[in-house]
């Protein structure tokens, strides 16, 4: 047995079985639910949000404008390339953040208030809150120190010129002077002139249907990569009973890199066969199609509920923790939690609602060890003893396959993601590049980022079987159907590549149809003049990428 602990830590002794004793909050407060409290939540969420802002007005430089910057000074030869590269590499950060994440984790959240010893959980215990914020810190000082370099860059740089005749040299410097030219145009419009033709803009891009079907391709993979981003440790965690460190260093370790390979394998194919637009779509349908047939069989491959004695499993008709006869004279606390694993495989809320009136504590590390005399656990017609934290869901060799495949599925659909940009930076007026650049980024966060979480999120919620309550209203899950989980989670994902597919086919025919007239129409052709001119702003489903 061991001493409580002071006010504040969690104390493994208070969720005992105490007959006799009014019944305790446990390890429950609602210290929280004064209007003090609360309005300091608002402020810190407050900073938070201006901290995104700032976040997403950093990254501008990068995306959109770093993509119309490499494209405008690289050779049409190197620049899906060298666009698979920076996207590849704009993945690692991800990567880099989950495996930082799953590090940090380890840590207990208020690691600069108390000391190792005083808390008497481990981060295996579902109650366990990681120094999620050490992340925060770190990164912002890495993205402080790697902004430098971008005040050295020149506002234009020379052409690359890929190795050919001195025609495709001249060619590129004719397009390159008439792209600079129409840029300056656009520069020195008058802020009223400006706003005047940005609507123009607006509409003419909006209205190109390549441009439009390729930008909500692009939503709905978006969209699926916020699920995965935002939940994908949270499935892990109840599908797979794995802590929320291994969790993250899973996504961080496999999935993340798997997207990458497949962004730099989809610029590489299109570097090495020179690729039309038309030819661009088509790897683009074959990548996503194999996705699906790959991505399929995950809406099968998870774990049940495990048992939870008054959740999900009673011996009786009866449900709910406080209806047990053998924990009756415990004066269980309503809102305690701390789950076991009774010797019967089946799992408790807390040792109270077991009806334990022990604890063994190793003294070495302070940690629990088992729970004993535990009423409502039988062993061999005896009182039986329990281990904390929760019972496994049963099912670990299923976590293989479900790594394996989602990984594929990531890596098939990450190949359409350079040849997706190339049709949209080839499809449109060379002066609209930016701009466009710029459209597709507002629409895949105003139609993708911002609502996609709050739809998995929803529907994930929908799935809860055991609420925990808080200030009177719904905090967190504590006991999810995972059957549910599984189908709704992975259900919506495979939805989105679903629309991503059908787009993807719809821009193919489009881009079929254009190719067949132009085709028609080469026996009667138009002054060479007449074609060169249209060929700079708009690329034929036949042009290389």
């Amino acid at each position: 047995m061991t001493s409580p602990l002071p006010v504040g830590v969690f104390s493994n002794t208070t969720d005992l079985c105490q007959a006799g004793v009014p019944g305790s909050q446990g390890n429950t407060s609602d210290a929280g639910c004064t209007p003090h409290a609360a309005r300091e939540n608002h402020e810190v969420l407050l900073v938070m949000f201006i901290a995104q802002a700032l976040l997403g007005i950093g990254g501008v430089p990068i995306q959109p404008f770093g993509i119309s910057y490499i494209d405008d000074f690289a050779s049409e030869r190197n620049s899906p390339l060298y666009l698979g590269i920076l996207f590849s590499v704009t993945v690692i950060g991800p990567g880099v953040a989950f495996m930082l994440g799953s590090a940090m984790l380890r840590f207990y959240v208020d690691i600069d208030k108390v000391t190792g010893g005083e808390v008497q959980l481990t981060n295996k215990d579902p109650r366990w809150v990681g120094a999620w914020w050490l992340g925060f810190l770190m990164a912002a000082s890495l993205v402080a120190l790697s902004a430098v370099p971008y005040f050295f860059f020149p506002r234009e740089m020379p052409k690359e010129v890929a190795k050919g005749t001195e025609s495709d040299s001249k060619k590129s410097e004719d397009v390159l002077s008439q792209l600079r030219s129409r840029s300056e145009h656009v520069q020195n419009l008058s802020l009223t002139k400006f706003i005047k033709h940005f609507p123009l803009v607006l509409l003419r891009n909006l209205r190109h249907p390549v441009f439009l079907l390729v930008v909500l391709a692009q939503v709905n993979l978006s969209a699926m990569v916020a699920g995965l981003a935002t939940f994908m440790g949270k499935f892990l965690e109840r599908q797979f009973s794995l802590t929320a460190s291994l969790a993250n260093m899973i996504i961080g370790a496999v999935n993340i890199p798997g997207a990458m390979v497949g962004i730099v394998v989809g610029g590489a194919i299109l570097k090495r066969f020179q690729m039309s637009l038309r030819q661009c779509s088509a790897m683009c349908v074959l990548g996503m199609f194999l996705c699906l047939l790959v991505a399929f069989p995950l809406l099968f491959l998870g774990c049940p509920t495990q048992k939870v004695m008054g959740v999900t499993y009673s011996e009786s008709s009866e449900f709910g923790h406080h209806a047990l006869e053998c924990n009756l004279q415990c004066n269980c606390p309503e809102k305690a939690y701390n789950p076991i694993c009774g010797s019967n495989a089946i799992e408790y809320i807390s040792p109270c609602s077991a009806g334990c009136r022990g604890v063994n504590i190793d003294a070495d590390n302070n940690s629990v060890l088992n729970y004993t005399n535990c009423s409502c656990i039988s062993d061999h017609g005896l009182m039986g003893s329990a281990r904390p934290g929760t019972c496994s869901t049963g099912c670990s060799r299923l976590f293989l396959p479900f790594v394996i495949l989602s990984c594929l599925a990531g890596i098939l659909a990450s190949t359409s993601h350079t040849p997706s940009f190339m049709l949209i930076l080839r499809s449109i007026q060379p002066e609209d590049k930016s701009f466009a650049v710029g459209i597709q980024f507002m629409l895949l966060r105003v139609l993708a980022w911002m609502p996609g979480p709050v739809l998995y999120g929803s529907a994930i919620d929908t799935t809860c079987i055991l609420w925990e309550k808080k200030c009177d209203r719904k905090a967190a899950c504590r006991y999810y159907d995972n059957n549910l989980f599984r189908q709704r989670y992975l259900g919506l994902q495979f939805f989105f590549e679903v629309g991503a597919f059908l787009c993807f086919v719809t821009v193919y025919m489009i881009l079929r149809r254009q190719e067949r007239e132009a085709n028609s129409a080469a026996g009667t052709k138009a002054d060479p003049e007449k074609e060169k001119l249209a060929g700079n702003s708009i690329k034929s489903p036949e042009s290389k990428v």
